[in-house]
């Protein structure tokens, strides 16, 4: 049986991941800072586990890798959104979004890099519309997932002589959150709890795109039609790009 690691594993998408691999025979171990409400099955594990905590993240890994006969699959699903002007956030919050948001994912990645090569596995990183493209009220989360695929985009270029793929999956607005924000002072909110968005999906049919790409190997993965215009506009034309962003986003102007 083949396993599959999940960051944010008790998040709507995660889950919805989670889900349709067990489905087809997988097992998942789902990572999350909080895991109330999953179940430790024959098919899935819950690890509960703050992924900024750098010794903990590397711990809970080596019991992962112990306890499994191989990791073929991990999917870096954890994140936070801001939605708050640059003008009205400091740089602790900034900070705090590129914690959860990338520098988790590379040492989660440093964690299981030996265990993904020994497999022939895959690296898959959830991303957002906001890692190819502007977005308004959020300079800390888009910048987060810039560097998010920044690092997974060079990845794959070292990796792939080791048969290792890295893929980018990137979603524009799936509701997981809608009315939970759990939104702190600073503007950091949980993912997909925007009231601004456009064009929701729901987790299943975000996840159902997502491991269809899987399975075809394919390196970039837009999900949702949002996804899919934006990225095509951005190579087309990034000033009307941002010209169309700016008025639907800032139309809304109830950040997330």
């Amino acid at each position: 049986m083949k396993t599959a690691v999940i960051s944010g594993g008790n998040g709507g998408l995660g889950r919805a991941l989670a889900t349709k691999l067990e489905a087809n025979g997988w097992h998942c171990v789902l990572m999350d800072i909080n895991t109330t409400g999953l179940d430790t099955t024959a098919t899935r594990t819950p690890i509960a586990v703050d992924l900024t905590d750098t010794a903990s993240l590397h711990q809970a890994a080596k019991n992962i890798i112990a306890q499994r006969p191989s990791v073929d699959l991990v999917i870096y699903n954890a994140g936070v959104s801001q939605i708050a002007p640059f003008a009205d956030s400091d740089a602790d919050s900034h900070r705090r979004v590129f914690e959860i948001n990338y520098f988790a994912a590379v040492e989660m990645a440093r964690a299981f890099l030996h265990p993904i090569r020994d497999s022939g596995g895959t690296h898959l990183a959830i991303s957002s519309v906001a890692g190819f493209a502007p977005l308004h009220a959020r300079t800390a989360y888009a910048a987060s997932k810039h560097a998010m695929q920044g690092f997974f985009t060079s990845l794959r270029s070292e990796e792939a002589a080791q048969g290792v793929r890295c893929l980018i999956a990137a979603p524009s607005f799936v509701a997981t959150n809608i009315g939970n924000a759990e939104r702190s002072a600073d503007g950091v909110v949980r993912p997909g709890s925007a009231s601004d968005g456009i064009d929701y999906m729901t987790p299943d049919a975000a996840a159902e795109v997502i491991l269809s790409g899987l399975n075809r190997g394919q390196e970039f993965i837009p999900v949702g039609r949002v996804a899919r215009i934006a990225s095509l506009l951005m190579r087309a034309s990034p000033r009307l790009y941002q010209h169309m962003m700016r008025r639907k986003i800032k139309a809304g102007e109830t950040p997330n």
